[in-house]
C-alpha cells in the first residue's frame, strides 16, 4: 500500500493544459486570468465580489485591513483553527479574545460569544472571526443577529468550506462565504484544500466599498483609476493612497484555480461520500467523529479517541499519515507570551487531546479508505 496522507491535491491533464496555455500567453501576472477566476468563483459561491490574492493568510490580513482593524480593536476568535485566523488581527495591531468551542462541532460556541458580550461594556469588541472548521458551516444568520446587536463586523473564515452551506430560518440555502451575513469571507487554495492553486486565496464580499478597498490594498495601496486619483499626469501616472501589500495571485495560478473550480462540485460529492462511509464504519464504537451537517464541506474528517497518540503513531507505521487539526491557538508559545493561559478554554483543550484527522480527499480510493478504517479499528477497538 502506498502512502496515504490526510489530504492531497488532484492535478489532472486538464489542469496542466490550463497552466501551460496561461504560461504561453501574454501575461504571467496581472492579466485576464485573474478576473476570470474571480468571476467564476463569485458565481460558485453566490457572492457579488471576489478578490484573488496570494494565499489564505493574505486574504485574512487584507480582510482585517479593509475593516479598519487597528490598536483600538478587540476581536473575538476561535482557538481551534490555524493561527492565521487570529494572527491577522495582530498584524493590524489589534487585540484578540478567544472564546471556547462547541464540543460537538469544534466551531465557535455562539453562547460563549453571547456571554462574553453581555458581560462587557458595549463597544468593548469590534468584530468576530468564526471559522467553518473542517467544513462545518457556521450558522452565520445567528451570528449576524448577535453582531448587529453589539455593532460588530464578521469575517467568515471559510477556508475549509467552499461549497458548504446551511439553511437559514426561512429555509433558504446560504452558501459559506456568500456574503449575506458576513461582511467579508476568505478562502484558501493550498494544495490540500478543495481547490488548489499551489498557494492562493480569495476574499468575498457583497459590499462594493469593501471590494474597492481590497483591490487597492492587494497591490501596494496603489491605484491608476482616474476617478479615484487626486490628479492625473498621463497614462503612466498612479497614486499610492494606502499602505498596502503585494498580495497578488499570478495568472497561471488563477488558470489552475479556474480549472480546478470546474470539478469542485464533483470533488465535494466525493468528500461527502467518504465521510458517510467513515460514519457508518465508526457508528456505535468508541471512535467518535465530530457532528456532521447536510451542508458540510468536509475539508477534514476528524475523529476523537482516547488513545490519540498511540493511534497517530500506529497509523504512520502503516503508511497512513493522519494529522492533528489544530493545536489550540491560545496555547501556542507566542500567544502564551501575550498573556493567554492554558486551562482557560476547556472544550478546546479537551478536543485537542483526542482529535485526529483521517485521510479525506477526492482521489482516496475505496480500497485505501477501507484499509484506513481497518487500521483505526485495529488500534482502537
Amino acid at each position: 500500500m502506498k502512502n496515504i496522507p490526510y489530504g492531497r491535491q488532484n492535478i489532472t491533464d486538464q489542469d496542466i493544459q490550463a497552466v501551460v496555455e496561461s504560461l504561453k500567453g501574454d501575461f504571467i501576472t496581472q492579466g485576464p486570468k485573474i478576473p476570470e477566476f474571480e468571476e467564476k468563483f463569485s458565481e460558485y459561491i453566490g457572492c457579488k465580489y471576489s478578490v484573488a490574492v496570494s494565499n489564505g493568510t493574505a486574504a485574512l490580513h487584507l480582510a482585517a485591513m479593509a475593516l479598519d482593524v487597528d490598536s483600538s480593536s478587540n476581536v473575538i476568535c476561535s482557538p481551534i483553527t490555524f493561527a492565521a485566523s487570529s494572527n491577522c488581527i495582530l498584524y493590524c495591531g489589534g487585540k484578540v479574545t478567544f472564546v471556547d468551542i462547541d464540543p460537538d462541532t469544534a466551531t465557535m460556541d455562539i453562547d460563549a460569544v453571547r456571554n462574553l458580550l453581555e458581560n462587557a461594556p458595549k463597544g468593548t469588541y469590534s468584530g468576530i472571526v468564526p471559522v467553518d472548521f473542517t467544513g462545518y458551516p457556521v450558522n452565520l444568520e445567528a451570528f449576524r443577529k448577535l453582531a448587529d446587536e453589539y455593532d460588530l463586523w464578521i469575517i467568515e473564515d471559510s477556508c475549509h468550506a467552499p461549497g458548504g452551506f446551511f439553511n437559514d430560518s426561512n429555509g433558504v440555502q446560504q452558501n459559506c462565504g456568500n456574503g449575506n451575513y458576513a461582511d467579508i469571507a476568505i478562502f484558501s487554495f493550498h494544495p490540500v484544500k478543495h481547490i488548489a492553486c499551489g498557494e492562493g486565496g480569495m476574499i468575498t464580499t457583497n459590499s462594493k466599498e469593501i471590494y474597492e478597498k481590497l483591490l487597492i490594498l492587494r497591490t501596494h495601496g496603489i491605484t491608476k483609476r482616474a476617478d479615484l486619483m487626486s490628479e492625473n499626469h498621463g497614462g503612466w501616472y498612479y497614486e499610492m493612497q494606502n499602505l498596502g501589500y503585494n498580495y497578488r495571485l499570478t495568472d497561471f495560478q488563477a488558470a489552475l484555480g479556474s480549472s480546478q473550480l470546474e470539478r469542485a462540485p464533483e470533488g465535494l460529492d466525493r468528500r461527502r461520500a467518504i465521510a458517510k462511509r467513515y460514519d457508518e464504519a465508526f457508528a456505535n464504537t468508541v471512535i467518535k467523529p465530530l457532528q456532521r451537517h447536510d451542508g458540510h464541506g468536509y475539508h477534514l474528517y476528524v475523529i476523537q479517541v482516547e488513545n490519540r497518540k498511540e493511534l497517530y503513531d500506529y497509523l504512520r507505521t502503516q503508511k497512513i499519515f493522519a494529522q492533528v487539526h489544530y493545536i489550540p491557538v491560545h496555547t501556542l508559545p507566542y500567544y502564551q507570551g501575550l498573556g493567554f493561559e492554558k486551562g482557560s478554554l476547556p472544550n478546546a483543550e479537551s478536543y485537542y487531546k483526542n482529535c485526529l484527522s483521517l485521510p479525506m480527499y477526492p482521489t482516496l480510493t475505496d480500497e485505501e479508505q477501507e484499509f484506513v478504517i481497518e487500521q483505526v479499528k485495529k488500534c482502537c477497538l
